[in-house]
């Protein structure tokens, strides 16, 4: 009995000691906390971007910015979205084809999902995606916003768990897990984000409230530009005794 954790749960039985595991608290670095157990997405915002710990974990083209809700007495609240003319979509030179809107039923997910990058055809993959997310990052006016699907997202509702991965050529493979909150739970994680092609996304609600969300893509929706990976969850077989039923 000298191992210390024998001697803390030498109170129960042999067999049920051994499936006894702890919670794990140690504290984390930002890039494994980002990674592996995710951040609020106001927390993310206080790190400064430029640092080098940031710069290694950040998935290139992804943006977060933070949105303030006013609260309206008696009536509910008030929260801008975004600017066509100034603010984050005007710095990246991205304005929307497409606005649409979707609800999440508590404890739902929406698989992960990629839309594909747009290569030209005198180019290589891996050099021009360099070249736009790494060489001239800043060099906006490169992007091809209307031959290729950009997301740029809004939570109303709820609270939503964002994960981000990083799928293309020569890129470093980076995961990011968010945590967001709607505009009707007032915080520091009121933000709004735009993903690129070739990042996969899935969505889980947080929580037993429904998640409303409201989002903007750069080309009207195409479904040939919806690349599904990983979206079992959001099939909801039949129980075993329907199918059984259903087969006679």
């Amino acid at each position: 009995m000298d191992d210390p954790r024998e001697k803390l749960w030498s109170g129960l039985s042999g067999s049920e000691r051994e499936g006894v595991s702890v919670r794990d608290y140690t504290e984390r670095s930002l890039a494994v906390g980002l990674a592996e157990v995710g951040l609020e997405a106001g927390a993310l915002l206080s790190f400064d971007r430029n640092s080098a710990e940031l710069r290694a974990a950040w998935i290139p083209g992804v943006e977060i910015f933070p949105r303030t809700i006013y609260p309206q007495r008696h009536r509910g609240s008030f929260g801008e979205l975004v600017r066509r003319d100034d603010g984050p979509l005007a710095k990246i030179g991205l304005w929307p084809a497409q606005w649409s809107a979707a609800r999440m039923f508590a404890q739902t997910a929406k698989g992960f999902h990629v839309h594909p990058p747009h290569v030209p055809d005198d180019s290589q993959a891996s050099e021009w995606l360099r070249r736009l997310f790494v060489d001239e990052a800043e060099s906006y006016s490169l992007r091809p916003y209307e031959k290729e699907q950009w997301d740029v997202m809004f939570i109303l509702q709820g609270v939503a768990e964002i994960i981000l991965r990083d799928l293309r050529e020569s890129l470093p493979t980076r995961t990011m897990r968010l945590f967001i909150d709607g505009d009707n739970h007032r915080s520091r994680n009121n933000v709004g984000f735009v993903i690129p092609p070739g990042v996969a996304h899935a969505i889980r609600v947080e929580g037993s409230e429904d998640v409303m969300m409201v989002y903007g893509t750069s080309t009207s929706f195409r479904p040939e530009f919806e690349g599904r990976i990983a979206s079992d969850v959001e099939t909801a077989g039949l129980p075993e005794s329907w199918q059984k039923f259903l087969s006679i």
